[in-house]
């Protein structure tokens, strides 16, 4: 067996586990799948790309933990051809399962490293619509909105106003709140003025910060 072949009999090994103890839409179990983490980690960090955990990636981000990424893309409740908000590139990870869903994916990352790095691994596999930005993720990206969602994949202090303005009526924003450990928020625009925010459990996250790294 090569190294695809294996690499792919442990991404649908993990993904059958996940589907099996969480209660994560169908279509987004089958569209992480499609989507290789173990390209988008390095080399070194191959060996356990499947394992359900988080991995550190480059300028001393991590890629998140396989189930985390499943519930956050599943809190979205979207639709395909939707528009949707990534706060985080990171590698490009999430960005591509957005991909894989239909979505029209735009996505903020600050290092300019990992922006560069999601760019080449998002066209490398085929992603080649997805708007990537580097900028500052608490601005958001007012030029393209609305948005039908947004996906903070970063710990938020709060909840960003300038980012609930660009959310579509009827839209949701998945975001992790807090500090050292976050708590899940799931925030739906119900009209011009007025949102309904629900928890969704508790997780730890590299914190989202201010500003460019170039």
């Amino acid at each position: 067996m090569d190294d695809d072949l294996f690499q792919q009999s442990l991404r649908y090994e993990v993904m059958d586990q996940i589907a099996g103890k969480c209660a994560i839409a169908d279509e987004v179990i089958l569209a992480m799948k499609s989507v290789p983490r173990h390209l988008f980690v390095g080399e070194d960090q191959r060996h356990a790309a499947y394992r359900d955990e988080p991995l550190p990636i480059a300028s001393g981000q991590t890629i998140s933990q396989i189930t985390t990424v499943a519930m956050q893309t599943g809190l979205l409740k979207m639709q395909k051809g939707d528009k949707v908000l990534e706060i985080g590139t990171g590698s490009g990870y999430q960005a591509a399962i957005l991909c894989e869903l239909g979505y029209r994916v735009y996505s903020i990352e600050r290092h300019k490293k990992l922006y560069l790095t999601a760019k080449e691994n998002l066209s490398a596999l085929g992603y080649k619509d997805a708007v990537l930005i580097h900028g500052d993720g608490f601005d958001g990206l007012p030029r393209y909105a609305p948005f039908n969602g947004i996906l903070i994949t970063c710990g938020a202090p709060e909840i960003p106003e300038k980012l609930l303005e660009q959310l579509a009526t009827g839209g949701r924003m998945v975001v992790p709140v807090g500090e050292k450990l976050q708590e899940m928020m799931v925030v739906e625009k119900t009209d011009d003025k007025n949102y309904t925010t629900t928890g969704a459990g508790y997780f730890r996250f590299v914190p989202m910060l201010k500003g460019i790294v170039n």
